[in-house]
């Protein structure tokens, strides 16, 4: 059961002066919000994270779920959106024995925008070993080309703000049928992940494609819900490399119009797709 109150918008309006050859202007701009976000389990806070408010029970679900608090979403009992005094608290309930396991590794932690490891005790903890995927997903470069195509005009947020990181599931063909949207990149990605398994759906049967660069914690991330194939518009980092080849995934970088560069498991990709 997912419930709330409500939250702040996206995005709000300030006002600006602007410079130019033509001289000082006043005016105002849309700029994204950016929010203290508690995720709380059974009572318990476990970290705070800075992010947009909106889809946040996407992100609550995609966050237990990828960072392996729970094997699955069904595991997610209940969750609340819930304004706090300075912020939001995702209120998640999940069974006893998971969040007693999770007591173990609560840190109490602060997460700044971008980052998905602040407050991480242990390298151990940090380096989880990724989860091998399967092999049933093919596509050809043209299902690439059409899901690049496609993004900038769904990051309704970002094309308000330029302030934005988004994250996209794609089908087989390119088809972008979630898209989400945060000032945090993996804040994107989890709530992609989220939106994908709440709904039902099998994240293998198609692929993610993110705006920034390819971390190896975005490679986890995916892999922890059996995603084959992650494509990123920037480039990825070794270590993302090294993650991919670990878990089975291909991994794509600088996947800008019709061209991309494929650091790992180019298997999966049929080339010279006239679509």
């Amino acid at each position: 059961m997912f419930t709330g109150l409500g939250y702040a918008d996206s995005s709000s309006s300030w006002p600006v002066a602007r410079l130019g050859e033509a001289g000082d202007a006043s005016g105002s701009a849309e700029v994204a919000e950016e929010v203290p976000i508690a995720l709380v389990y059974n009572g318990r806070s476990h970290v705070v994270v800075m992010g947009t408010p909106s889809n946040l029970e996407d992100l609550a679900v995609g966050f237990t779920v990828t960072e392996a608090i729970v094997e699955d979403a069904s595991r997610v009992e209940r969750v609340d959106v819930v304004k706090a005094s300075h912020g939001i608290e995702l209120q998640i309930q999940i069974p006893a024995a998971h969040a007693a396991l999770l007591e173990r590794r609560s840190r109490g932690l602060v997460a700044r925008t971008g980052c998905g490891l602040c407050g991480v005790e242990t390298i151990k903890e940090a380096m989880r070993t990724p989860v091998r995927v399967g092999e049933t997903l093919a596509i050809d470069d043209g299902a690439l080309w059409s899901a690049a195509a496609q993004l900038g005009d769904q990051q309704t947020l970002n094309n308000r703000t330029n302030a934005v990181h988004a994250a996209a599931w794609a089908t087989r063909r390119g088809e972008l049928d979630i898209v989400r949207e945060d000032v945090g990149r993996h804040n994107a990605l989890d709530k992609v992940l989220g939106a994908v398994v709440r709904d039902g759906r099998m994240a293998s049967a198609g692929f993610i494609v993110v705006t920034s660069r390819a971390s190896y914690e975005m490679v986890q991330k995916a892999a922890t819900c059996s995603v084959e194939l992650v494509a990123a518009i920037s480039r990825p980092t070794s270590l993302a490399i090294r993650f991919a080849e670990a878990s089975g995934v291909t991994l794509v970088g600088l996947l800008r119009g019709r061209s991309a560069n494929v650091y790992m498991r180019p298997e999966r990709i049929t080339m010279g797709a006239t679509t």
